[in-house]
């Protein structure tokens, strides 16, 4: 029986939580909020995060770098290097690390600061004056989490295919030819624009998840905290399914289309 309760409580809490994303963007594309709640966004999830993804991407690029020019070194391969680094800060690494980071440092603070207005009983003294919550509150940040996600990333795959070329190049000693010729040659438009699709993807859901875990939480002070680390790992675990799935299906629609055009 307590599973089967248990079972039911999960489907409600998605039922709620899909509801919950329809009327974010149902209020958003209604009437925007105003500008200045949405560049205090901007500012707070964009600027104040280069920080942390600048260290990600460099550092990621590094580590490709290095490990591909190892793996390479004794099959005569070297020359790749800049291609493989390219890619997965593209495809992969670029925009599941950029995630990371932002539900690590974004999405923490959006849920712990609604969950605090809501246990306090702010956001009910805000729909006694008759503002929207949602409009307030929720729609800024979706619109910032939309538009600064997918630039974070962009920053960070720019970082990290550098960190690999000042490694390749001046610590491995490769030609600055060799690591740049490759790219332009075999990193396609899809290697851009599936980065660009799983940031958007990744900055929706996790807004949408981290402003959902905030505005129904209960209680005090303990669950604040519940409810932001919830928000966090489900967030980390909805990022890595997602992923897969999106290579997956992404991939399926490119071989598709070019078996329709050849």
């Amino acid at each position: 029986m307590s599973e089967l309760l248990l079972q039911f409580r999960f489907l409600a809490t998605i039922g709620d939580y899909v509801s919950f994303v329809v009327s974010s963007f149902v209020t958003m594309f209604r009437k925007l909020p105003r500008w200045g709640l949405i560049r205090e966004q901007l500012y707070s999830m964009g600027v104040m995060s280069l920080s942390v993804v600048s260290l990600t991407g460099f550092s990621t690029g590094l580590v490709l770098a290095t490990q591909s020019y190892y793996q390479l070194y004794n099959k005569g391969l070297v020359g790749l290097t800049g291609l493989l680094v390219a890619k997965a800060m593209l495809t992969e690494l670029g925009p599941v690390l950029t995630a990371f980071m932002f539900v690590g440092r974004v999405g923490s603070a959006i849920t712990a600061e609604l969950a605090t207005m809501k246990v306090t009983e702010q956001v009910d003294a805000m729909i006694c004056m008759a503002i929207d919550p949602q409009r307030y509150l929720v729609s800024p940040r979706l619109i910032s989490g939309i538009v600064m996600l997918p630039l974070l990333t962009v920053y960070s795959v720019v970082l990290g295919v550098f960190g690999g070329y000042l490694i390749a190049v001046y610590f491995f000693g490769l030609a600055p030819t060799t690591f740049w010729d490759p790219i332009p040659t075999y990193v396609e438009p899809f290697d851009f624009s599936v980065g660009f699709i799983k940031s958007i993807v990744f900055g929706v859901l996790s807004t949408t998840i981290c402003c959902y875990r905030g505005m129904v939480t209960v209680g005090g002070a303990k669950d604040v905290g519940d409810s932001t680390t919830k928000a966090v790992v489900t967030c980390y675990v909805m990022i890595l399914i997602l992923n897969f799935f999106l290579t997956l299906a992404l991939n399926i629609m490119r071989a598709e289309i070019i078996r329709w055009f050849s």
